[in-house]
Order: C-alpha cells, then sequence, then structure tokens
C-alpha cells in the first residue's frame, strides 16, 4: 500500500516514535513517502529513503520558557518562505507517489493533502490527549488559560481524523470516539537497554549556566551525570561529584537504564522511557508548555516520580531523593508492551483503509 507519512519537527520525540511505526511499514512492504520538518528531517533521512523537508512551525525557548511573541515572528519570517516550497512538493507528489492513505505524528501539511483528496487519515502522537481526553483538575489546577489555548490549538491542528490513536502512560478517560490509547512507542535502544539499579542521577537539561541548581546537586552527595549543561565539550568534566557529559547516545542510555533516578523537563519521550524502565523521575516542565505540565502533573500524580516548578532550591531534589523507593514500588507494577500493540492496531487500520472502510 502507498502511505504517505508526516512527522513534525518540534522535538525529537516525533521523529523517535514515526521511526518505529515507519520501521514496521517498510517490513511489512508498504511503500511510504515521508514528509518531515526541522530536526526530524536529519534523523529520519539517516534511516530512511525518500524523506522529504517541509515547512513547519516550531517554537523559541530562553530560560526555560516558550517566548510566544518570538515564536510566532520566526514562524511567520519562515513560512513566508517555506509555504510556496510546500506547494510545490505537493505538486511533485500528486504526480509521482498517489498515496492511498495518510499517518500524520502532529502533522499539517499531510493532513491537509490527506483531506484535499480525500484519503483515509490516521492521527499517532502523544498530544491529542489533551484534546481528547477528560483531564481532571488537579492536572490543569492554576494552568486553565495555557489549558484551554493548547486544547484549542490541538483541536484546530487534525481535526475530522479517521482514527486517534495516542502514545501514553497514564490512562484518562476518553471524551470523544475513534481515539484510543497507547503506551509510549519506544525506540529498539531502550527496549534493549539492561536496565539494572545504580547510585548516580542522570541528568538531562538546556539550563546552562543555572549556578542554583548546580548547587542543589552538590549538595546531594550523589553522582550526578548531567548531560546538556555544558554544551560543546567533547569529554567528561568532572567537579566533585558532578560529571558533565559530552552528548552519546549510546552513553545516555546507559546511564539511564542504570541510574538510581532521572532529573529532566516535562518531555515525553524521556519520561516515557524513565517510566518503562521503572527509573523514578523530577520533572521540570518549561513554563507555558502545557503539555509538558500535563506529563509532569500525571508522573507525579501515577507515583512514578515528582513534579516541580523550579530546580533553584535544594530542598526539591534532596526530597524527591528521598522518594525514590515510594517511586519504586509504584512502578515495580508498571508493565507493557506498547510498540507491538500499536503496530497491531495500525495494520488493522490500514486493512480497513485498503478495503473503503471507515
Amino acid at each position: 500500500m502507498k502511505i504517505l507519512y508526516g512527522v513534525v519537527g518540534e522535538g525529537m520525540g516525533h521523529a523517535m516514535r514515526s521511526r518505529v511505526i515507519l520501521e514496521h511499514l517498510i517490513a511489512q512492504d508498504h511503500d511510504v513517502e515521508i514528509m518531515a520538518s526541522g530536526r526530524a528531517v536529519d534523523f529520519l533521512a539517516k534511516r530512511f529513503a525518500g524523506v522529504n523537508k517541509i515547512h513547519g512551525l516550531h517554537m523559541i525557548y530562553e530560560e526555560n520558557r516558550v517566548r510566544p511573541a518570538k515564536t510566532l515572528w520566526s514562524n511567520v519570517v519562515t513560512g513566508a518562505v517555506g509555504v510556496p516550497k510546500n506547494i510545490a512538493a505537493y505538486f511533485d507528489l500528486i504526480t509521482s507517489f498517489r498515496p492511498q492513505a495518510v499517518i500524520s505524528d502532529f502533522e499539517s501539511w499531510t493532513y491537509l493533502y490527506a483531506k484535499t483528496h480525500r484519503l483515509p487519515i490516521l492521527s499517532v502522537d502523544n498530544m491529542q490527549v489533551i484534546n481528547r481526553t477528560k483531564l481532571p483538575e488537579e492536572i490543569t489546577e492554576g494552568h486553565q488559560t495555557e489549558f484551554q489555548l493548547t486544547k484549542a490549538f490541538i483541536k484546530s491542528k487534525l481535526p475530522w481524523c479517521d482514527e486517534y490513536f495516542i502514545t501514553t502512560f497514564f490512562r484518562p478517560p476518553l471524551r470523544k470516539d475513534r481515539t484510543r490509547l497507547f503506551p509510549p512507542i519506544l525506540r529498539p535502544e531502550i527496549l534493549a537497554a539492561k536496565r539494572r539499579s545504580g547510585e548516580h542521577l542522570l541528568v538531562y537539561t538546556t539550563g546552562e549556566g543555572n549556578e542554583a541548581f548546580r548547587e542543589a546537586l552538590a549538595k546531594t552527595g550523589l553522582e550526578c551525570r548531567i548531560y546538556g549543561m555544558r554544551r560543546g565539550i567533547t569529554e567528561e568534566q568532572v567537579d566533585g561529584n558532578l560529571r558533565f557529559q559530552p552528548f552519546s547516545e549510546d552513553k545516555f542510555i546507559d546511564d539511564l537504564a542504570s541510574c538510581k533516578a532521572v532529573i529532566a523537563g516535562g518531555g515525553f519521550t524521556l519520561m516515557g522511557e524513565a517510566v518503562y524502565l521503572h527509573k523514578p523521575m523530577l520533572a521540570v516542565p518549561l513554563e507555558r508548555q502545557f503539555e509538558q505540565v500535563l506529563n509532569a502533573r500525571y508522573l507525579q500524580h501515577e507515583g512514578f516520580g515528582r513534579h516541580a516548578e523550579t530546580l533553584a532550591d535544594a530542598k526539591t531534589v534532596t526530597d524527591f531523593v528521598a522518594s525514590v523507593p515510594e517511586c519504586e514500588a509504584k512502578l515495580a507494577k508498571y508493565t507493557q508492551d506498547g510498540n507491538r500493540e500499536i503496530e497491531r492496531a495500525i495494520d488493522e487500520w490500514l486493512d480497513k483503509a485498503a478495503a473503503g472502510v471507515s
């Protein structure tokens, strides 16, 4: 079957999840054409042929906050250049590929292509949980404005798909039909990782120069393997119990699989990997990024970790470390086989699409 697959480039989680599904589709002998934007293009192009670059929306972050004004301006400027290229890409696609179905991981242009050409379309992402499930008040409390704005944006981005497959480690009740929840999709390297108990903390942060956080980590007395705080380093730098790491995917995954606990932002991908590997996590979401607030609060709600607004206070870190045994007890009960579950569901959806059954 000829499948058009769209991947949004804002954040690498979409590309990592799509990689797994794309590998499955190709293994099933489907003919797949990929449309991607941002950093997803290079990531996927290393693994698949037929990756087409397309303009996508992006966000500007500074000091652990989303900057709305800069984000709007950047998208307006780059959009003026990107949109004509998108249109040209679609004309090329129409004449040469002619897809029979479309799968979109939060990517708008492939969605529009499906609607314009009346093709069956499947949405696969984690974002739709905000729009298509009932979130309890304790999760949205204090963030109602961001919640409603985010919900409206997600609702308008890919409306009226044939089905919505949502990846999530928590299970809020559904409020819309044609919606199914699946465990997080995990890359093969995580599935192959050897989970074991260690004594170090794995820290992933882009908070370069955050001295208060650095001091809080130092006061734990635990070995902290820190990624992202010192960008551009090419070898490990040691300062007492703090070990600043250059980025290496293999070493990062091994440090994750063997750590005592994780301290990071509110991104879904790393959080899902930590939950799968039974690693308690302290999550600090970006300001004005409700999806990360949602993830972090649900992490605490499920008992798998803790949520914090800031890491400037050493007590936040030490309290989290003290809670690790309690979180481990909750995580010990968590199991999943998300890849196989969603792959089977996608196969069934494609069979129905080929047969013309909505």
